[in-house]
């Protein structure tokens, strides 16, 4: 029984269903092995926030392989610790390097390095994790109180409304997200290509296996991942890597005074309200609420303190923009779980955590799955906790971590990458198609070729497939279900309007004397 039938029985609401399944929730989370698995999580993730270029999407694609060995509510309250570790850790390479190492924190290092570099690198760490942690606890309740509602929406799609949001997801991750359109869709059909390596699920016809036995069961989501994620991209930084040893701002005292607190509490709010719908939208982001955030902060600010922005350092544009960044983060989670869409490249790696389960995110994870879901949704409060607690007493170490000599990480990425991918299927052919697709994740990150959409496409393609094939057989092989369905059809007018509308509205502008 669906879960709006349900509450025609029980008089129940969306909002009871939440406060229900949280109590549920914590009651599995805060127990003594999820707490620890939380811990850990919230712990690895901020360390790998901190070193540049080290980000949540290639610390849980090496984490990966343990999902054939550890229990999946464990597995996913570790891997949300590290995603929402990132987001607080990502802020302090941006502050004390001025080195961003997610795309999230580039607005965050405009204020954060120079309140460093005049000695205020302390407030600074703590109005950005204080911030995070505003905005994870906003972002979290809207998981809690909008999954439910979203949920009932998409239990009253078909197969076409699917089909059409799927590619809606495609054009706004690929061509709209990225820096060129063309490039975002080259990653795309690369992504699309390996999906349908193996058996046709309908005609039972081997696809695109060359022949190869091990090919016959598919390209292993998790292997592309590492691939792509971990092997790819460590091989692109050892590439730029250059000797140059780097330059960590002194820390400093963290104490924040009266008027840090008074001039951070409006930007904590905003930017987490900003920031929190961008990451539900299919192409949200965290860049967008980010700048939307400083330049909001820039306008709003008193005038005895503009002239800080740009040479001093202002705490509002650490604030801000920090806040919206930990919002968008969370709110990315809320299409992942309830339609089963990954709008980022850390989503769509879970979403393949999620499949190494065998469980198939979308409105009915809530029913079927719902301990699993509330179990993490509730993780992800605690998880907050833990953050502040460990970033702002813990901020020195995190600073040391800095200092790390990065050819030893590298390595080291790179044995833990190969160990763990043999480990899932102990077959050689796994381990060249990890080197073969990691040679190239580099050098598309070498010519600027977005990889999110090769994971993205990867996943999503086959269910593309399904969901479009099962739409003509209802229609009887009529194309023009997709048009002729008014939901279908406001989706599919979306997706042309995202990748035609930037286009000319460029050339508009660029004609315009």
């Amino acid at each position: 029984m669906s879960a709006s039938r349900l509450r025609r029985f029980t008089g129940s609401t969306p909002m009871m269903d939440s406060i229900a399944g949280l109590q549920l929730g914590f009651s599995h989370a805060l127990t003594l092995g999820n707490l620890g698995w939380a811990l850990l999580g919230c712990f690895l993730g901020t360390a790998i926030g901190v070193l540049p270029g080290i980000g949540p999407a290639l610390t849980i694609a090496l984490l990966l392989p343990i999902t054939f060995k550890v229990e999946a509510t464990g597995a996913f309250i570790l891997f949300c610790g590290v995603f929402y570790g990132a987001m607080y850790g990502g802020s302090t390479t941006s502050i004390l390097l001025n080195t961003p190492g997610e795309s999230g924190s580039i607005i965050t290092a405009l204020e954060g390095a120079k309140m460093a570099r005049n000695g205020r690198a302390g407030p600074a760490l703590a109005t950005a994790a204080i911030g995070s942690f505003v905005a994870g606890t906003i972002g979290t309740l809207g998981i809690s109180f909008l999954g439910p509602v979203v949920v009932d929406l998409a239990l009253k799609l078909g197969p076409a409304e699917y089909f059409s949001l799927m590619l809606l997801c495609f054009v706004t991750v690929s061509a709209v997200l990225g820096g060129s359109a063309l490039r975002g869709l080259t990653s795309l059909f690369f992504g699309l290509l390996l999906g349908l390596v193996g058996i046709d699920l309908q005609t039972g016809q081997p696809r695109m296996t060359l022949g190869v036995p091990e090919l016959l069961d598919g390209v292993n989501v998790v292997l592309v991942a590492v691939a792509l994620f971990a092997v790819g991209e460590t091989l692109y930084m050892a590439w730029r890597h250059t000797n140059a040893a780097p330059q960590v701002r002194q820390v400093g005292s963290i104490m924040m005074s009266r008027q840090d607190w008074r001039r951070s509490i409006g930007p904590w709010l905003r930017g987490s309200l900003l920031g929190f719908p961008f990451g539900v939208m299919p192409a949200g982001g965290t860049e967008m609420p980010t700048m939307l955030s400083y330049y909001a902060e820039r306008k709003l600010v008193k005038p005895e303190h503009a002239k800080e922005f740009g040479t001093t350092g202002a705490i509002e544009g650490v604030a801000g923009p920090e806040a919206a960044n930990n919002a968008a983060a969370a709110g990315i989670l809320v299409p992942m779980l309830t339609l089963g869409l990954p709008t980022s490249a850390t989503a769509a790696i879970m979403l393949s955590a999620f499949q190494s389960y065998g469980i198939n995110p979308g409105p009915m994870l809530f029913e079927q799955q719902g301990a699993l879901v509330w179990t993490l949704i509730a993780s992800l409060y605690v998880a907050n906790i833990m953050l502040v607690v460990l970033n702002l007493p813990l901020v020195g170490l995190w600073a040391r971590i800095l200092k790390i000599p990065q050819p030893q990480l590298y390595a080291g990425i790179l044995v833990f990458a190969t160990i763990g991918t043999y480990g899932i299927s102990n077959s050689v052919t796994d381990l060249v198609l990890l080197y073969v697709i990691g040679i190239i994740g580099m050098f598309m990150r070498r010519f600027d070729f977005p990889t999110a959409p090769v994971v993205i496409g990867m996943i999503l393609g086959p269910m593309a497939e399904q969901a479009m094939r099962q739409a003509l057989t209802i229609s009887e092989g009529d194309w023009t279900t997709f048009l002729t369905r008014p939901v279908s059809l406001a989706i599919l007018l979306l997706a042309v309007v995202a990748l035609v509308g930037p286009r000319l509205y460029g050339r508009l502008v660029s004609r315009a004397p």
